[in-house]
């Protein structure tokens, strides 16, 4: 009797032993499954009583120390994380006195973290002379960061044509000026205003067409004493030219998913490659669908509704890391030809922006097509934009007309 009691109460506390195990084995689990719920962004949500992946919004800005405010509600200042937020839509917006107001609507999806990065500009930016010439004409050169300045002011010792780079800063209160031809060494009725030029591939040398009269191939490099006259040549050497940049073009093609790399090379009109060579802006030569590249699609990628569905003659920007494409919304089909475009709407130097010549002001854009901020609406020549490695805009300007016959080139200090 005695050893059957003995027996029971063995298998009494074994089984009881073996329950706290089990017990202590399932709540380990448990709680293991909660911290890494918690870790991936997993919240009880008590409005629909269940758990809930969350999703993280991190803001940074330029300048520092501005204002977040998420659908309406002040946050903090920048840089910010906002985490724990349920999935769905909110609206995000970015203040500082004195700068322009950015603002985003985001969809946010459980378990992912949503980054923006954003750039304020000043609400009255500042206004310095880069030259004191009188210009005639400016012409970007390419995608470089260097400009040709025309200048005809019936001065012998000055009148010419210039290069013009505002990333070399001289000692002196003016940045230098290459001068690589006198006017004194052309012709004499050449006119400066009425001027077209292409440029090499290797934007060394460009060919001047002095109202479609007479054509002159400069050398970009060094002083041009007696200048090549190309007239009679210059259709077989701008093939030649046409030639290398295709070349070019396609080298950079090959870098794209194989997708969209074959069908750029004869769908695209490219107007200009961003700084990093990884988003391009492009014109559609035709109607076609743009296939995807990646799939399936980036789950932490720029939201921004896509267009892949492109029609002729529109802008379009294609971004080959996320494989996204999106409408340039300011453009519509025109016209316009490729030199008015590539001088109206450029690259800024952050590879994340466009800044865009609407004439009469001067905007900055998101590169997906969204917060058009304007930066600039003083007067400026509209034919002329340029930008530097320093994120400051150049305009073509005259602040004194009644004493200067012809403007000249002015840095907007937006950074």
């Amino acid at each position: 009797m005695f050893h059957k009691r003995y027996s029971r109460n063995y298998l009494t506390n074994l089984t009881m032993k073996l329950i706290l195990r089990l017990f202590v084995i399932v709540a380990f689990i448990g709680i293991l499954v909660l911290v890494i719920a918690y870790a991936r962004g997993y919240r009880l949500d008590f409005n629909n009583k269940a758990l809930s992946s969350t999703g993280i919004i991190a803001v940074s800005a330029y300048p520092k120390a501005a204002k977040v405010y998420l659908n309406d509600e002040l946050k903090g200042v920048t840089d910010l994380n906002m985490p724990s937020l349920l999935p769905g839509n909110y609206k995000v917006e970015v203040k500082k006195d004195g700068y322009t107001t950015w603002r985003k609507n985001i969809t946010l999806k459980g378990e992912l973290v949503e980054s923006l990065d954003v750039l304020l500009f000043p609400l009255n930016p500042s206004l310095t002379p880069l030259t004191n010439l009188g210009i005639t004409h400016a012409i970007a050169i390419g995608q470089t960061d260097r400009y040709l300045l025309f200048s005809q002011n019936d001065s012998v010792e000055k009148d010419g044509i210039y290069v013009f780079d505002p990333s070399k800063r001289a000692i002196s209160f003016l940045p230098p000026l290459k001068l690589i031809v006198l006017k004194s060494n052309l012709p004499a009725e050449l006119d400066f205003r009425e001027i077209t030029v292409n440029f090499s591939p290797d934007f060394k040398e460009a060919i001047v067409d002095f109202n479609a009269t007479a054509s002159y191939l400069l050398t970009l490099d060094d002083l041009n004493s007696q200048p090549l006259d190309v007239t009679n040549s210059k259709e077989t050497l701008l093939l030649a030219w046409q030639k290398e940049k295709q070349q070019e073009i396609a080298k950079i093609f090959e870098t794209f998913p194989k997708e969209i790399g074959k069908i750029a090379t004869d769908s695209f009109q490219v107007v200009a490659f961003s700084p990093d060579k990884t988003k391009i802006l492009y014109q559609a030569k035709n109607n076609f669908v743009l296939p995807l590249a990646i799939t399936p699609p980036m789950i932490a990628a720029n939201q921004t509704p896509e267009a892949r569905t492109l029609e002729k003659d529109f802008l379009y920007v294609y971004d080959k890391k996320e494989d996204k494409n999106f409408l340039i919304s300011n453009f519509k089909p025109a016209s316009r030809g490729e030199f008015q475009i590539s001088n109206s709407i450029l690259w800024y130097y952050d590879s994340q922006h466009l800044v865009i010549n609407e004439e009469k002001k001067i905007t900055v854009i998101d590169y997906d097509g969204q917060n058009k901020q304007t930066v600039y609406s003083g007067p400026f020549e509209n034919y002329f934009l340029g930008t530097t490695t320093d994120g400051t805009l150049l305009v073509l300007t005259n602040l004194n007309g009644q004493i200067n016959p012809l403007p000249d080139i002015y840095a907007v200090g937006i950074r």
